[in-house]
């Protein structure tokens, strides 16, 4: 399994702005819905679960 590095630093009270070694994403979260610069989005859902989508 490859070591993966990624840092998260709050740029708002809703937004964080995402710093890997691909590159950097802005994210921004409205209640369970996150949704980031990348065309991504996941769902928080009951009991520890998410649900990771592409847009």
């Amino acid at each position: 399994m490859p070591l993966v590095w990624r840092r998260s630093l709050r740029v708002g009270k809703r937004s964080r702005l995402n710093l890997s070694k691909s590159g950097a994403s802005l994210s921004r979260r409205q209640g369970p819905v996150t949704i980031n610069s990348r065309r991504r989005g996941s769902i928080r859902l009951p009991f520890g679960f998410s649900f990771r989508f592409k847009l």
